[in-house]
């Protein structure tokens, strides 16, 4: 009968043993989940914010683009032959390039009807259609289908 005894106690600290194993299993897996949620979370908030610090370095940029663009605009015809303004052309197109490459597009709005959402009226005039962008004061830019930089414009009122 000890015997007998010996074994229940034997198959009593098994039990015990196994459902101690299942709550230490089941603690660890649940700790497995949330380090790869943790992992996923900061991957997402990592790209996130390389995505903010790349926009910013592209908006601060977009100045020196706008600069190059009026300077470009100043030339006179006869000058453009010169070698100097020729490699001054060419760095403007580089740039330009550049910035399609990063998924930068330029906003027409020109004749279009002021969007709030994208133009920035900065001027009103009298006239004709009330509410068309008769004049881009400064170009606006999307970045990969989000605002970067709204257009300035002078509005028909």
């Amino acid at each position: 009968m000890d015997d007998q005894k010996a074994i229940e106690k034997l198959q009593k600290q098994v039990e015990e043993i196994k459902k101690e194993k299942e709550e230490f299993l089941a603690g660890w897996q649940r700790a497995k989940a949330d380090l790869a949620n943790y992992k996923k979370e900061e991957k997402e908030r990592m790209q996130g914010l390389m995505e903010y610090v790349k926009q910013e370095f592209l908006f601060s940029f977009l100045s020196m683009v706008d600069n190059l663009e009026r300077a470009e605009g100043e030339l006179k015809e006869e000058e453009k032959n010169s070698k100097t303004v020729q490699g001054f052309l060419q760095i403007g197109k580089q740039l330009r390039e550049f910035l399609k490459s990063q998924g930068i597009k330029e906003i027409e709005a020109q004749g279009k009807d002021f969007n709030p959402e994208l133009h920035e009226a900065v001027a009103t005039t009298q006239g004709e259609n009330p509410g068309k962008v008769v004049e881009v004061l400064e170009k606006g830019y999307m970045i990969q289908d989000k605002l970067l930089r709204a257009v300035k414009v002078k509005v028909v009122k």
